[in-house]
């Protein structure tokens, strides 16, 4: 195992030959499989990677539970779901990675010995819960995330325990002041510094504010206290000077001075001309090509984290005109924050993008080709959201909080670590899924023998040949809700063959007076009333036994198409 002084040597020796973004995936493998596995979880940065302390690459890739943050103190869903069902069942779905929300003041509180046993838990569903405390609550879900494999990510989203807490631009409120910032994370990371499952802080969730807003949070290189750059590098620095193995992630914020513009300019000129750069909350980076968070020492543990959302949270102007995955790229993600990862300065990890599917095409078109640069580029990231009470995007779990929404599972599922066929867990020993699992494993197995394919775009082994495919496939219809003038079904598509297919292709005849209005998870063309959907980049691969689904809005007269499969 390396010492922190080894680690950072190996750290500077290695971002020298980070050019390449997709090089790990054709390199590692081999190389450390003589090596004993790491005996700590604890990772770091070399250039714009995550690595084990091997020096072994990873994939940081997972999804939000909020509520610790809001006035119920725990994890919202408790109330009718189980904990260990919840957290097992992200395990089994290839999630290695799990941002947990939580407030400044309950921190605190935990700080004094205050924590309360909340009213949130039901302890019908939970019995194990019984009595239990927020922070004990917290405690067994690390204790979970242990045992199945997974890792947690903390993020301070809002100084006072308030359900709408993140609506306040800063890191201070009220009674909460910036000392009081610091010293609640200087107390959680001593409470855990010797526990590996909590690998990550995320220092404040979405710091924003217009110019002409106040507060609001600006990124310079003085100590003014709005300053978000110099507050979350003194923050960093506390964090590190009690933990130096755990990583530090910095948002961006909202707003950023065009050039010749100043923080004390207005936000536009006479002749309407804007004076600043404005984004998603959190997701302006412009400030580090200027004024880099620096952390001396402990530069090795800094991650960027930016956010980014669909037309459905917010109309922003680029969803105004036609757009595509590389007009996205080079006029908004890569001037706001993708250069940070491309210029090979530090990893990114987008910490919150995700939304509701099927209810405009744009969005749909926004989520997929976000999705596929985090593929491309091997971005880390943590989807929004578990909860399916998350007014504006809707969760991965559907309202009984044990359903998951197989469309919207269907889109992430290409952005999550795999190898060789399973879930990639960020634990040397256990696999993702835990002791036994058939869906995950380890890091030691991970890295414990064989390579991926050279050039590899993704993970995923769906990219390398497969088996010579039988060409079986079954597709079964689903209505699945109807109203005058219109309906939505639901395509399964199955390969019922003896080896994995690397395409499927569904047909049908539209009755008189049918028509497909629109579609999601897959390609549509039409020719008269023949209707052919072929799979979508991300649901094309389908191994022996599994399934995929494709769903659509009909107008005219509901009907049962009878359809027909065929799978290459």
């Amino acid at each position: 195992m390396f010492s922190i002084r080894n680690k950072r040597r190996l750290a500077a020796a290695a971002a020298a030959v980070l050019a390449a973004p997709l090089l790990w995936f054709a390199t590692a493998g081999t190389s450390q499989a003589a090596a004993a596995a790491p005996a700590d979880d604890w990772l770091h940065v070399t250039g714009n990677q995550i690595v084990d302390e091997a020096g072994n690459p990873v994939w940081l890739t997972g999804t939000n539970w909020f509520g610790f943050n809001a006035g119920e103190r725990v994890f919202h869903g408790l109330w009718s779901a189980n904990l260990t069902e919840v957290t097992k069942s992200m395990a089994d779905r290839g999630i290695n990675l799990v941002r947990v929300p939580i407030s400044t003041q309950l921190l605190l509180e935990w700080k004094a010995g205050q924590a309360a046993v909340p009213s949130g838990v039901n302890t019908y569903a939970n019995p194990e819960l019984t009595g239990k405390t927020t922070l004990q609550v917290f405690d067994a879900f690390l204790a979970l995330c242990r045992q199945y494999g997974m890792k947690v990510l903390l993020d301070v989203h809002s100084a006072e325990a308030d359900n709408s807490g993140h609506n306040h631009p800063v890191w201070w409120k009220g009674t909460i002041t910036t000392e009081n910032f610091y010293q609640a994370w200087e107390w959680v990371t001593a409470r855990y510094k010797t526990d590996d499952t909590l690998v990550a802080m995320d220092l404040k969730n979405e710091p924003h504010g217009a110019q002409n807003e106040s507060p609001r949070a600006k990124w310079d290189s003085s100590t003014d206290a709005d300053n978000w750059k110099h507050v979350a590098q003194t923050a960093a620095r506390r964090i590190l000077a009690i933990n130096p193995k755990v990583l530090v992630l910095v948002e961006g914020i909202q707003a950023y001075p065009r050039p010749g513009a100043t923080w004390s300019s207005p936000n536009t000129n006479p002749d309407l001309t804007p004076n600043f750069y404005n984004t998603w909350w959190g997701g302006n980076l412009r400030g580090v090509a200027e004024h880099p968070i620096a952390l001396g020492a402990d530069q090795d543990q800094l991650v960027y984290s930016p956010h980014d959302y669909g037309p459905l949270v917010f109309d922003q102007p680029w969803f105004q005109k036609a757009f595509d995955k590389s007009s996205l790229t080079a006029d908004v993600w890569t001037p706001n924050w993708l250069y940070v990862h491309d210029s090979g300065t530090a990893p990114l990890l987008i910490g919150e993008w995700g939304g509701r599917l099927g209810q405009d095409p744009r969005q749909d078109k926004w989520m997929t080709a976000l999705r596929d640069l985090i593929v491309e580029k091997k971005l880390h990231q943590t989807f929004w959201v578990l909860n399916p009470n998350s007014g504006d995007t809707g969760g991965l779990l559907l309202d009984d909080w044990k359903t998951w929404d197989e469309q919207k599972y269907a889109l992430l599922k290409p952005a999550l670590w795999q190898y060789a066929g399973k879930f990639v867990s960020l634990d040397h020993q256990v696999p993702l899924g835990g002791a036994g699992s058939t869906t995950g494993m380890s890091l030691a197995a991970r890295y414990g023998g064989g390579t991926e394919p050279t050039g590899s775009a993704s993970p995923s082994p769906s990219t390398s040949t497969p088996p010579v495919p039988t060409g079986a496939c079954t597709a079964t219809y689903q209505q699945t809700s109807a109203w005058s003038g219109g309906f939505q079904g639901e395509v399964t598509i199955k390969n019922t063959g003896t080896a994995a297919a690397r395409s499927w292709t569904a047909t049908w005849t539209n009755p008189a007076g049918t028509s497909v209005a629109s579609l999601w998870n897959g390609v549509l063309s039409t020719s008269g009333s023949a209707v052919t959907v072929r799979n979508a980049a991300h649901n094309g691969a389908l191994a022996a036994g599994a399934s995929t689904t494709f769903g659509f809005v009909g107008s005219g007269p509901a009907a049962t198409p009878v359809i027909t499969c065929s799978a290459a």
